[in-house]
């Protein structure tokens, strides 16, 4: 799918997207990434919804949101807590949705000002 119109003024914002990439400022990420306003960790490493470990979740602990959006792939799926616990532990709020969804997700809320991180995987 194509967003139609995108204003980068506000941060990184997701242009496009598959079940297996994302267009991000005219750049196209087809592995697992991290996508926050300011920005971008691309090869995030979790390859897969399975690859998911707690240390992912640690890593993005680091940065501080108020909400990390959880792009599962094409389907969605919910991690165990305890994965992300280290985030629900500091108040981050963390939903779970697939991929594309997730996508529509962060976009709306990184318009509205909001610190989200979207975290993204493929696979």
């Amino acid at each position: 799918m194509k967003f139609s119109v995108a204003d980068q003024s506000i941060g990184n914002i997701i242009q496009a997207y598959t079940d297996e990439s994302v267009m991000v400022n005219g750049v196209k990420f087809t592995r697992s990434l991290v996508i926050m306003a300011e920005q971008i960790i691309p090869d995030w490493k979790p390859e897969s919804f399975e690859g998911l470990t707690e240390a992912d979740f640690v890593s993005i602990l680091e940065m501080r949101p108020d909400l990390v959006v959880l792009g599962t792939g094409p389907k969605q799926q919910f991690p165990m807590p305890a994965l992300y616990q280290s985030l629900t532990n500091a108040g981050i709020g963390v939903e779970v949705m697939n991929t594309p969804a997730a996508c529509r997700t962060y976009n709306i809320l990184t318009s509205e000002g909001r610190k989200v991180i979207a975290a993204l995987l493929f696979g």
